[in-house]
């Protein structure tokens, strides 16, 4: 039975999310993609998914370099057309696929910006411990750079995924994969400190499950955290653009140059391919030559 493209779009999209679990925002940018692709098939008059061949890929790959999208969008779009075509090959919807030769484009990995020790400490050293607001700020700063945690994990911490004892927390990742994240020394100070002295002026008697609550007795936003990190920075005299997830590159980046594995930064980083976190090394490696040229005798 032949297969509209609109239909096997949806049924694609059903697998990356149910089956496989594939995280909201992913499977929304595969969909995008795919219409997209849908569209351009449209032009070329091809209404179902077995008619697609070879040279309708390289087509629309054309036409996406001709409009000067950036080359790793169009890498991305090429992912989302051969997951899309392995799926139907398997389910045998098609009984060939037309992905099988094409290659991804290149893309030059940028190399992420992170902050130095000394701006890590100056941004730590910023939120006011005296009160309750700078108690909580502390305790969320210190948790980010200690555990390397996204910050949508960070915002979704529950009382019940921290154990303080053990000095490690719980955290539910892209693809709902679960991985525990040890904790530091001082991370575990800050948050032992505020939930003695600061949380409960947040959650009003309400017994809230979640970790870092607003004012209002709710979890902390992804947006509400981002305003008060970009406030502690320009505070604390930091001219990077800065974000959540530069402190993820540092956190990453400072446990590589003092020796860390890399495949216990990868597990800690919640990344499912070593590749994503050997982008890390650049730092590290200039680290390395860096110790090579003062301690080698024939340096």
């Amino acid at each position: 039975m032949a297969l509209s493209l609109d239909a096997a779009i949806d049924v694609y999209l059903d697998h990356v999310k149910i089956e496989r679990g594939l995280a909201r925002n992913t499977v929304e940018a595969y969909g995008r993609d795919l219409s997209k692709f849908r569209r351009f098939c449209v032009t070329q008059r091809v209404e179902e998914a077995t008619g697609v061949e070879p040279r309708h890929l390289l087509g629309y790959l054309v036409t996406l370099a001709k409009g000067k999208l950036a080359v790793r969008s169009q890498a991305r779009n090429l992912v989302a057309l051969r997951g899309l075509f392995k799926h139907l090959r398997a389910e045998r919807y098609v009984e060939r696929d037309p992905t099988a030769d094409l290659e991804l484009p290149r893309v030059g990995r940028p190399l992420p910006e992170v902050l130095t020790l000394d701006e890590v400490e100056r941004l730590l050293a910023m939120p006011p411990v005296k009160h309750a607001r700078g108690l909580r700020d502390a305790a969320m700063l210190e948790t980010l750079y200690a555990t390397g945690l996204r910050v949508s994990e960070l915002v979704a911490l529950k009382l019940a995924d921290v154990n303080l004892g053990e000095g490690y927390l719980s955290t539910m990742g892209k693809g709902r994969k679960q991985r525990l994240v040890p904790l530091g020394a001082q991370a575990r100070a800050r948050i032992e400190e505020y939930l003695a002295n600061a949380r409960a002026s947040f959650d009003h008697g309400r017994n809230a499950p979640a970790l870092f609550l607003t004012h209002h007795g709710r979890a902390m936003t992804r947006q509400g955290f981002w305003k008060l990190l970009a406030g502690y920075a320009r505070a604390a005299g930091i001219r990077k653009r800065i974000s959540p997830h530069k402190l993820r590159h540092s956190f990453a980046t400072h446990l590589l140059e003092r020796g860390a594995d890399l495949r216990a930064v990868q597990a800690m980083l919640g990344h499912a391919d070593i590749g994503t976190t050997q982008i890390y090394t650049h730092l590290s490696k200039s680290r390395l030559k860096e110790i090579y040229k003062l301690h080698h005798p024939r340096a």
